[in-house]
């Protein structure tokens, strides 16, 4: 019974941290390595492990924020749950445990600068304006973000794509390379998918605590034409940074996933007003998260070692 007891326990403090989603900083950083090894060549190992340490604490830190803002708010409590949407649920059954959400939100964010001044210190100081921008993107997600349309739009691409990305190549290279940025962007139109579709489910709960995010300026069913947009950018980023040299060829396996985005994009738009129908969509959309960027930075990897 003790045992019982003790894992469910644990399965509550770690709630908040959303471990389920973590998987996107891993796939973000390959890309960034994939990017920093075609560039350059041979990439120290050792701050491919610190770069992704100071990743996964960012991502940690946004996710505890947002799950303890979102119960400070009274979102949670109105929005209706989906393995995609609406939180952890476990400030819900536990209210006890907002402080500790807030501690870990704290004290990931301080684990990710420290992260950032070393690296600071090993690369240069041109790093610190992306490790800044991170550290303001995370505090600002749930408090003021969410309340712009545009900023709740791009926030997600620009944190994990963008900054990540970027931010990885030069940790592991002290530069920034074209490569780097073509590779960004293929996240920054896949990151921005994710959230904009996630939206979808809460938009009469959000609308609620002032958040003004597209799906509720324009509606689900216009924004659903969006996502697909965003998605058509992705292979469009990939092919054109191909065609143009900043992309070696093998970056093109990202097309492996193609038909889950099509069939992703069919499903927003056919059934952006019935949540239970657009589950197998918002499956898709985490599927197509995850594997964009491991996709495309295999590909960058490969390129990189058949090279040499």
């Amino acid at each position: 019974m003790t045992s019982e007891v003790t894992v469910k326990d644990w399965k509550q403090l770690l709630g908040p941290l959303r471990v389920d989603f973590l998987w996107m900083d891993a796939a973000c950083v390959l890309l960034g390595w994939g990017a920093a090894a075609w560039g350059y060549g041979c990439v120290n190992l050792g701050l491919v492990f610190l770069t992704f340490l100071g990743a996964l604490a960012a991502h940690v830190s946004v996710n505890a924020f947002n799950e303890y803002f979102d119960f400070r708010s009274g979102l949670d409590q109105k929005a209706g749950r989906t393995p995609f949407s609406g939180g952890s649920g476990t400030l819900q059954q536990r209210p006890n445990l907002a402080r500790w959400a807030l501690g870990v939100a704290v004290a990931a964010l301080a684990f990710t600068a420290a992260i950032g001044l070393l690296l600071v210190y090993l690369q240069g100081w041109e790093l610190i304006p992306i490790g800044v921008l991170g550290l303001f993107v995370i505090v600002a997600y749930t408090p003021w973000i969410t309340h712009h349309p545009l900023l709740a739009l791009l926030a997600c691409g620009f944190g994990f794509g963008t900054l990540m990305i970027n931010g990885t190549n030069f940790a592991l290279t002290g530069g920034l390379t074209r490569t780097a940025f073509t590779a960004s962007m293929i996240e920054f139109f896949q990151g921005n998918a994710l959230l904009l579709l996630n939206q979808f489910p809460d938009v009469e709960a959000d609308r609620t605590v002032g958040r003004r995010n597209l799906p509720i300026v324009i509606g689900r069913q216009k924004s659903g034409y969006v996502y697909a947009l965003l998605l058509l950018a992705v292979y469009l980023t990939a092919a054109s940074g191909v065609a143009l040299g900043t992309l070696p060829w093998p970056a093109l396996l990202v097309f492996l996933n193609l038909p889950f985005a099509v069939r992703a994009a069919r499903g927003a738009i056919r059934n952006a007003e019935d949540t239970h129908k657009l589950m197998p969509t918002l499956a898709d959309n985490v599927i197509l998260n995850l594997s964009t960027p491991a996709l495309t930075g295999i590909g960058l990897l490969l390129a990189a070692l058949f090279r040499s």
